[in-house]
């Protein structure tokens, strides 16, 4: 079931609760699709770098080869918001004088911990990587962090796209103004501070700074587009046969629902095995309650049981066999 539906799919999102199996699961599902002939992208976006604690090697920021149809790489948010703010920085540097580039310094050192700047920095990358994967991979795998944050990143490409628009329009806005009175012939010293009388190197400036904005709009547009639409992306919910991911995964679903995600598979992880003594038998009938919970709340998905494995899965081989058994 989950093989099938990642084949019909461009990008494929896992999330769900901390601890639950993501990174495992969603591996598995990479190189599952790897040994069906495709070629696979798979993609951490959560900073514990689980990837490569799974596959014991080191994964970096750039693809690198893990088994035959299958790469992968980490964004790492320290260096994401690093580059972000680099960027920001250089382009402020050519917009502004030379003598006010250490208001720019400390303006960027305040905005390195402000609300939300990881995730428009690791918005902003994950665009960079479904565009310039797109048409290399058959398939893009995310692994995600934990649920709220996920959340959080699946709603802001549309709350980007239209804060950028309104940077967008409000810069229209004041240029139509300045010709206006530029036409009407006002007080020159207005005219200096506006496109209508601006010097080239102040045009040369504004047009920068709607480039900025323009490509920006054009990223977080883009990345949209592909999250909604149901024929490119979806996304699974990784959860255990508990109360409390239960009710997160019921959380997380109304949450992607309202971002316009589209969630086809629910995938329980670590499900206790049938007929394994009382102590497992117990513990599977109990699981049996909450999933029941699951099934009433969300009836049009469907679902899929992994149940636990007799050891820990680290490594290809390992990863291997559980892929086989999706």
């Amino acid at each position: 079931m989950l093989l099938e539906l990642a084949q019909s799919k461009k990008i494929l999102f896992f999330g769900g609760k901390g601890g639950v199996g993501k990174t495992t699961v969603s591996s598995a599902t990479a190189i599952a699709c790897a040994n069906a002939g495709g070629k696979i992208l798979l993609v951490s976006t959560d900073p514990a770098h689980n990837l490569g604690h799974l596959f014991d090697r080191t994964i970096g920021p750039k693809p690198v080869r893990i088994t035959a149809g299958l790469d992968a790489l980490e964004l790492d948010p320290e260096e994401t918001v690093e580059l972000h703010l680099k960027e920001i920085s250089e382009s402020l540097y050519k917009l502004m004088p030379v003598n006010l580039h250490k208001e720019i310094d400390k303006h960027i050192a305040l905005s390195r911990d402000a609300p939300g700047m990881h995730e428009a920095a690791l918005l902003e990358r994950i665009a960079d990587v479904v565009e310039e994967a797109k048409n290399e991979y058959d398939l893009i795998v995310f692994d995600t962090a934990p649920s709220g944050h996920t959340a959080r990143l699946m709603a802001l490409p549309e709350m980007m796209s239209a804060w950028t628009e309104g940077l967008i329009k409000r810069r229209e806005k004041a240029d139509r103004f300045a010709e206006f009175v530029r036409e009407l012939g006002q007080d020159t010293s207005m005219e200096d501070k506006t496109i209508g009388g601006a010097t080239m190197k102040e045009q040369e400036r504004e047009s920068h700074i709607r480039r900025i904005l323009l490509r920006r709009r054009r990223k977080f547009e883009y990345l949209r587009e592909h999250i909604e639409d149901g024929n490119i992306t979806s996304f699974v919910i990784v959860l255990a046969a508990e109360r409390l991911p239960v009710l997160e995964t019921i959380e997380l679903h109304k949450q992607l629902q309202q971002a316009n995600v589209a969630v086809e598979c629910l995938i329980v992880n670590k499900r206790a095995p049938k007929n394994s003594g009382e102590f497992l038998n117990e513990r599977h009938s109990q699981e049996e309650v909450h999933l029941q919970t699951l099934s009433s709340a969300l009836p049009g998905i469907r679902r899929h049981d992994i149940f636990l494995q007799p050891q820990d899965v680290v490594g290809i081989s390992a990863v291997e066999a559980l892929a086989s058994k999706l």
